[in-house]
């Protein structure tokens, strides 16, 4: 077996346990589900700001002005989806978990947000009017937002794994007489193991703060999410997450899949930061989030292929190779692109797979520069991922021309740097089909 296969051989199996890990599985499943509840807050920020504003947006003008009598509207949608979403994250991560542990109730995710809230600070230090006031029994923005996000799925999964192991024992479940209903006596059987998870999950806080003179959302913020943070929002960070996923689709194995139980939890953490500063008035601070990568690293999807699909078309008369990119230029409009990446194919060639796997690594260079310069807006709203470009571009940076400018300079690049590999693989497929009809005359 050659370096090449054994390579292959190596990451797709690496591939297949990482997939198949339970807390991935969780969290994939997870943030799915959340994907909605994400954009319809993203879409309340953008109305609110671009629609009922009375400062910057139609409201301004006075024949609109009734519309910011409506802001409170889009406020309301905004704090009760992206305000809440370490909660709901909580929540469903429980559920997947217990799902995957055999358990097919809800409770499991309500037990997770339990034990989240038994470890969260619920009393709090506020200077109101020059004054120091204690506020009990409250629970701070930054515990149900993406600040807790990782806090949120460490508990959840300790409390749910602590809980189905002691739910598996049976001298720990209240017995009910048959005649009982079958979900009455499901909830006495789950007591005596959801009293013993809660009070040790509880427990291991009071005991860490004890210690420590901390709380655990500090240390998991300081340790782990702020650590991520600051890697995914370097460039060289976010180039390295997208060479990993670009590998795994030279493979076989879907990228972005692989990548999502990272990427997902960070540039939605930092999305939805940037919305709150935009919904607020605030500078908004971060460049690399979930639109980043969908607007300058994933244009037409994966590898942005739309310059594939632009290039076969400017640089060969193959049938084959533009019959297959007029095709997929359809879905590619859509962000969906595995009908070139199987059809062409990239996956297992290594002419195409060099330019699928360098061309957003320069786009994504190019945007966060043109963003950084100021030349291209931040993004401020989250779109869904079948936004096609221009569309996405427009939009998730709330109207940034800039960021149009630079999209459709990404697409010029990538049809650049695909043109010569294209031309290559057209002159390799020309030269075996050469050979072939002379072996046949032969």
């Amino acid at each position: 077996m050659s370096l090449q296969d054994r390579l292959i051989d190596s990451l797709g199996s690496f591939a297949t346990r990482f997939n198949s890990y339970r807390y991935i599985m969780a969290i994939k499943a997870s943030f799915i589900t959340l994907m909605p509840v994400i954009i319809v807050g993203a879409f309340s920020v953008l109305i609110s700001n671009m629609v009922l504003d009375g400062k910057n947006g139609l409201a301004s003008f006075q024949a609109l002005a009734f519309l910011a009598d409506l802001k409170p509207i889009t406020t309301s949608i905004n704090y009760a989806t992206l305000s809440f979403l370490n909660i709901g994250a909580v929540f469903l991560i429980g559920i997947e978990l217990g799902k995957i542990n055999g358990i097919k109730t809800l409770f499991p995710g309500l037990l997770a947000i339990i034990c989240f809230i038994a470890v969260t600070p619920t009393t709090l230090s506020m200077l109101v009017e020059g004054q120091m006031h204690v506020v009990t029994d409250v629970l701070a923005k930054q515990f149900s937002d993406t600040k807790s996000l990782f806090l949120g799925m460490f508990i959840a999964i300790l409390s749910v794994e602590i809980y189905c192991r002691l739910e598996n024992i049976d001298r720990l479940k209240i017995k009910m007489p048959d005649t009982v209903p079958p979900n009455v006596a499901a909830s006495f059987s789950a007591l005596i193991p959801a009293i013993i998870t809660v009070s040790a999950v509880a427990t291991f806080g009071f005991i860490f703060h004890s210690v420590t003179g901390m709380y655990l959302y500090d240390a998991v913020y300081k340790v782990v999410q702020e650590p991520l943070e600051s890697v995914v929002q370097s460039l060289w960070g976010i180039l390295l997450l997208m060479f990993v996923a670009q590998l795994f689709w030279v493979i076989g194995i879907h990228g972005n899949q692989m990548v999502k139980p990272i990427r997902e939890p960070l540039l939605l953490g930092a999305i939805l930061v940037n919305m709150n500063a935009f919904e607020q008035g605030k500078e908004v601070p971060n460049i690399i989030t979930m639109p980043f990568w969908d607007v300058y690293m994933s244009i037409g999807g994966s590898g942005l292929t739309l310059g594939l699909l632009s290039a076969v078309m400017l640089a060969t008369r193959r049938k084959e190779m533009r019959e297959i990119a007029k095709l997929s230029f359809g879905p590619g409009l859509f962000n969906i692109n595995e009908p070139v990446i199987f059809g062409m194919p990239i996956m297992l060639n290594p002419i195409l797979a060099i330019p699928f796997i360098i061309t957003p690594l320069i786009t994504g260079s190019i945007g966060y520069f043109a963003t950084s310069l100021g030349f291209a807006g931040k993004a401020v709203v989250m779109v869904p991922w079948t936004t096609p470009p221009i569309i996405n571009a427009w939009l998730s940076t709330a109207g940034s021309m800039g960021a149009v400018v630079t999209q459709i300079l990404c697409i010029a690049v990538s049809v650049l740097v695909y043109l010569p590999f294209v031309r290559i693989a057209a002159r390799r497929a020309e030269a075996a089909e050469s050979t072939l009809i002379s072996a046949e005359q032969r």
